[in-house]
């Protein structure tokens, strides 16, 4: 049913208000919050940007900005990983976007912004009966001040940006560059929009997945040992970038199978706008349908041993299971960002193993479900690599 009403009768189906509503006035109407001939145009417009010949000219301030946070690993110190991963996600979508001219004041007040606006909207979506006194109280006003004070700093860098006249090869600059069907660019405050939406859909998502792959390689040092001799074979070779994260396909396995049993997207909700029958089940217009992805990616009659780690069974790659593994979404709203996001955490699961062996602290791992599948108490020991 997740595969008919996200690909098969797509057209029928649009998401829920809680993104096209209740999120858009944190981030505004971006390609993650828009629908319609609106989400089309703008879709149209940014996928160019996201294909893999441009991406292979982001991967080393990628590399960089995972370089950078890794300094922050204390070996032999027990650490929660989450806050190092989380922020490895947000520069890595800053150095993508604004290469290296970023304020870093300004970006940290942009993460500050963006992450205080996300638990606002977790509160507003798990509380619902006290939003009369979110509003009386003045308290959705004072993060929407937050969020007009994000957007400011966005069109003072685009606008330096502008002004400077260099190029840069980012993001930012093909957002610019960008042409609609009829010649024209994107207007200002779309912009801002995009670029809010890929702060907001670039980092979160990311930052769990790496959390979560960290702490199952931590239970399965075979894999550690796994990745860390393809490492050194593709090192070996003198590759380029791209030829190493194309060329990681244990390192790709071990991610896939991560977001298999911890898909930090993991719900998708769509409602029907005429009514709709799957297999028996009739849904009046109007039906506010969830999908559970976590189930899905779990569910034994889908998956040999659907629990354990099992990086294995993706050694053909995920299109095998195209009809019941979605972390990415699937169909015209799959995620834009899909291949950014892949590169990026192939490039910091091999760089973190090549330099660490990473060791459990507990038995289990923890779960925080919110509006993305969280990690809680991720914390790990690293231990300086020598072979």
């Amino acid at each position: 049913m997740v595969e008919y009403v996200l690909q098969k009768n797509q057209k029928n189906y649009v998401k829920s208000e809680i993104q096209t509503k209740d999120l858009v006035k944190y981030v505004g109407e971006g390609l993650l919050t828009s629908e319609g001939e609106h989400w089309k145009k703008q879709r149209k417009l940014i996928q160019p940007a996201f294909h893999k010949k441009k991406l292979a000219n982001l991967l080393e301030s990628i590399k960089g900005a995972i370089l950078t946070e890794y300094t922050r690993i204390d070996p032999e110190a027990v650490i929660d990983v989450f806050p190092v991963f989380n922020d490895l996600a947000f520069q890595t979508v800053v150095k993508s976007l604004f290469s290296s001219v970023a304020n870093q004041e300004e970006i940290s007040r942009l993460q500050f912004i963006t992450e205080e606006t996300q638990k606002m909207l977790v509160k507003e979506l798990r509380q619902p009966y006290l939003g009369w006194w979110f509003r009386a109280s003045g308290k959705i006003e004072s993060y929407l001040r937050l969020t007009a004070e994000a957007r400011a700093i966005l069109k003072k860098m685009v606008n330096e940006r502008r002004a400077s006249n260099k190029r840069y090869d980012d993001l930012l600059d093909m957002l610019l560059e960008a042409k609609y069907e009829d010649g024209k660019y994107m207007d200002e405050e779309q912009l801002i929009d995009e670029i809010l939406i890929l702060f907001t859909a670039g980092h979160e998502t990311t930052s769990n997945s790496l959390t979560f792959t960290a702490q199952l390689l931590a239970h399965n040092p075979n894999w550690q040992e796994k990745i860390s001799s393809e490492v050194r074979d593709l090192q070996n070779k003198g590759l380029d970038l791209m030829s190493f994260v194309t060329g990681a396909k244990l390192t790709q396995q071990v991610i896939e199978e991560s977001m298999r049993l911890f898909p930090p997207a993991y719900f998708i909700d769509r409602v029907n706008v005429e009514p709709d029958e799957f297999e028996g089940k009739y849904f009046s217009p109007g039906s506010n349908l969830l999908f559970s992805l976590y189930e899905v990616h779990r569910h034994p009659d889908l998956w040999e041993n659907p629990d354990a780690f099992m990086p294995e069974r993706f050694a053909e790659g995920g299109r095998k299971y195209s009809s019941q593994y979605f972390p990415f979404g699937a169909g015209p709203r799959k995620c834009i960002g899909n291949n950014f996001a892949m590169f990026e955490m192939i490039l910091a699961v091999s760089e973190i193993v090549n330099r660490y062996k990473i060791l459990p602290v507990s038995g289990e791992i923890e779960i925080k479900p919110l509006i993305t599948l969280k990690p809680k108490n991720a914390f790990l020991k690293f231990e300086k690599r020598t072979v």
